[in-house]
């Protein structure tokens, strides 16, 4: 079997910590067994790794998402998103890389599942099971469901027939109700129904063939081409509530998709995390990233979060609110994890003029280096303030250490490696400060000596 993590998201329903780029499953707020603060990401990749997973396990991300990922858990095999196009599109892609990057047979059976919920060991212990279900009940999909423990509004459910116990091949699933009134709820959990957690087994061949009826491209790189074609919707409408040959088993442990910021507190329990004090709070959580202390007193069931985002201050019962009322204030992300290191914006300001003029603290893994590149509509000057590295500007090489300032102009080429950590503050100015304004030619730095000789 191989598993696909999707890697999706916008990012806006746990704002200001979370963004287009930094969504829910790359926030470090979950304590793991060292008493360390990790991510959703890190906790899913430590579970598969104690099930020995890793090897056949590929993550579907969209590219600004592939550093973070790389940055939290190292290397791993991602299937690279276009564009974003919702889950049918991502699970037909990488399907596709699996037949043909990987070389996998068309009988393989694949699972798919969301890598962004909070869940117990014996979750992925079950996603264990779901291939052999595939193949000893012959049905086309096989699902696995949550038991429910409450009347949720916000969830789909499987709707089940047969009992889960008199069979080791779970339910005939014969239909979905999506995010039921609370009184409805009530009535599909007496009947047997399950919380759709969208987690899919399949064989590879049965994507295939279905891309093949919708006369969508069944190889890798013409679906990549012709990826902004297809439609901007759900594996679960496009695919599983058209199909009959259904089977589910039902999780019973621990499930929580985090997705507010008052599901987020229950499962965090801690009342402060970063620099400051919270005293006398009565189940309330605050969270600061910024440099400077955040103190709180006497505050009751709220939330509160503050970096270089944003500052939330909210009843934690509002929050499930959240993603309506910040559309307004979804600008550029003002920290970011990366392939080789993190960056923090310090300032953004447009001058009279017109021209933008954005501060960053960088921060370098030793051994790093960030891409052979230049910029069309704006410059860059460095500052060393930590640490050793070297500079490339068009063809030469200058070792750079603490006090060193380094000037980048428009159109010129340029690259840097970090030889120990290293720190930086980069200020950059032009007329657009994007990150489309990149042009790369080489990524690693063992290809940019190889290709153009570095002269001292």
């Amino acid at each position: 079997m191989k598993i696909i993590l999707l890697s999706g998201g916008s990012g806006k329903r746990l704002w200001p910590m979370s963004n287009d780029i930094r969504s829910k499953q790359f926030l470090k707020v979950l304590q793991n067994k060292e008493n360390r603060y990790e991510s959703m990401l890190q906790r899913v990749w430590s579970q598969l790794g104690e099930l020995d997973a890793h090897t056949n396990t590929f993550i579907c991300a969209s590219s600004s998402q592939m550093d973070a990922i790389t940055f939290q858990i190292g290397n791993v095999r991602i299937v690279e998103e276009p564009e974003r196009r919702d889950t049918f599109a991502a699970i037909a892609l990488s399907s596709l890389y699996l037949l043909d990057i990987v070389g996998c047979d068309v009988n393989e059976p694949i699972v798919v599942l969301p890598v962004d919920h909070f869940v117990e060991l014996d979750y992925f212990k079950q996603v264990m099971e779901l291939p052999f279900i595939l193949s000893e009940s012959e049905a086309n999909l096989v699902l696995m469901g949550v038991t429910p423990d409450h009347p949720a509004s916000k969830f789909g459910y499987i709707l089940t027939e047969g009992s889960n116990d008199c069979s080791h091949l779970g339910f005939n699933v014969k239909g979905f109700i999506e995010k039921p009134s609370k009184e409805f709820a009530i009535r599909l959990i007496e009947s047997g129904a399950l919380w759709n957690c969208g987690v899919f087994c399949f064989r590879l061949g049965y994507l295939v063939n279905h891309l093949s009826l919708k006369k969508l491209p069944t190889d890798y790189y013409s679906l990549r081409k012709t990826y902004s074609q297809i439609d901007k919707i759900s594996f679960d409408y496009e695919v599983v509530e058209k199909e009959n040959s259904i089977r589910a088993i039902s999780y019973t442990g621990e499930w929580n998709d985090l997705g507010t910021w008052d599901s987020l507190a229950q499962r965090v329990g801690h009342s402060m995390i970063g620099l400051g004090s919270s005293n006398d709070c009565d189940r309330s959580m605050v969270i600061n990233e910024l440099n400077i202390p955040l103190v709180t007193f006497g505050l009751k069931d709220l939330v509160v979060v503050a970096t270089p985002d944003g500052i939330l201050v909210s009843n934690k019962a509002y929050s499930e609110n959240l993603k309506s009322v910040i559309g307004e204030f979804t600008g550029r992300p003002m920290y970011e994890e990366r392939r080789w290191g993190l960056y923090r914006v310090l300032d953004y300001q447009r001058l009279a003029d017109g021209q933008a003029v954005l501060t960053k603290l960088v921060e370098m893994f030793p051994g790093s280096n960030i891409s052979y590149q230049r910029h069309q509509l704006r410059s860059e000057v460095w500052t060393i303030i930590e640490g050793l590295g070297e500079v490339i500007r068009d063809d030469h090489v200058i070792q750079v250490s603490p006090g060193d300032v380094v000037r980048i102009y428009a159109e010129q080429w340029h690259g840097i490696r970090a030889i120990t950590g290293l720190k930086l503050v980069e200020v950059q100015r032009g007329t657009e400060l994007i990150e489309e304004d990149i042009e790369r030619k080489f990524i690693n730095w063992s290809e940019l000596e190889i290709a153009i000789g570095l002269q001292t």
